[in-house]
């Protein structure tokens, strides 16, 4: 496969990756509406894990871990499976997938952010005005009135929450990278879910005790494996496959297709609809991961 091919294969893989996100936040809201946050993410770790146990297996080319190895293995099942499934589960059930979806939009500029903070990079003055739309972008859903016409206490609390999930899923990607250097893909994917599914556990154990199963609908089962299978096995797996090949700066420009995906699923599969307030806040979020990620063209010389 030539150089050219495998860079597309990259932005493919990371595309697909972001989109699937981006769907099931969305999907997410009818599924915690049916089945408590913790049980449904023990559910989605167990499902997830199950359908990738033959990935467990250490190749026979791979370096045994190092300690750092092992610590980032676990930051990034913390942060990116564990903390991110509870903010953006509770997030989501307390305000709209549209609103879930502007906020995810200033992922970008919190990578940027957190390369700045952690790995020293140099962010010039348009990353800071991309954060700056983002923020500002965030505010005004606090201003835009809830779909239901009661008052925003609930949808503030939710909104906080998925900026959460914001901040998780950029350490996602900022130590994604540097596993990828260690670890194939898959066995990332398989040791990060296992990881999320042991921090779980108490809690997801927990509430399955005292649930009905028998009084969930068949369609939202469906919508469980789905859930399942996208959040723990296909995304993550799209996601490291494109990270080995691209750089990690370059790979945060596709975590737009995030709240663009949400957002679409919000409108046109659970028939929410964008006020004008939210239509400004998603523009001036997306503007801001514009300003973000458009190449800076090189100098004309004299």
């Amino acid at each position: 496969m030539s150089p050219g091919v495998q860079r597309l294969f990259a932005y493919g893989c990371l595309a697909l990756s972001m989109s699937l996100v981006g769907s099931y936040v969305a999907l997410s809201k009818p599924l915690v509406a049916a089945i408590p946050v913790f049980l449904l993410a023990w559910l989605r770790f167990g499902i997830g894990g199950l359908a990738m146990l033959h990935w467990l297996r250490k190749p026979a080319a791979e370096v045994p871990m190092t300690c750092q190895t092992r610590q980032l293995v676990f930051l990034e099942s913390f942060l990116g499976n564990f903390l991110f499934s509870v903010c953006m589960l509770y997030g989501v059930s307390m305000t709209s997938a549209v609103s879930a979806g502007v906020i995810m939009a200033s992922i970008p500029a919190a990578v940027a952010l957190m390369s700045w903070a952690f790995l020293r990079e140099r962010i010039g003055a348009r990353t800071w005005a991309a954060v700056a739309c983002a923020g500002l972008g965030i505010a005004l859903l606090g201003l835009a009135a809830p779909e239901d016409g009661t008052p925003g206490t609930g949808s503030w609390l939710g909104n906080l929450l998925v900026f959460g999930a914001v901040l998780c899923e950029a350490s996602y990607a900022v130590i994604g990278k540097q596993l990828t250097r260690a670890l194939g893909p898959k066995r990332i994917t398989s040791l990060i879910n296992l990881w999320g599914f042991a921090l779980v556990t108490p809690f997801g154990a927990y509430m399955a005790w005292q649930f009905d199963f028998g009084g969930v609908q068949p369609g939202i089962w469906l919508l469980l494996l789905f859930y399942s299978l996208a959040a723990s096995v296909w995304t993550v797996w799209l996601w490291m496959t494109g990270l080995k090949l691209v750089p990690a700066a370059q790979g945060g420009v596709f975590t737009v297709l995030l709240p663009v995906s949400a957002a679409l699923v919000g409108v046109l599969a659970l028939g929410e609809h964008l006020v004008p307030l939210q239509m400004l806040a998603f523009g001036l979020a997306i503007a801001g991961v514009v300003l973000a990620t458009l190449p800076v063209r090189p100098a004309a010389s004299r």
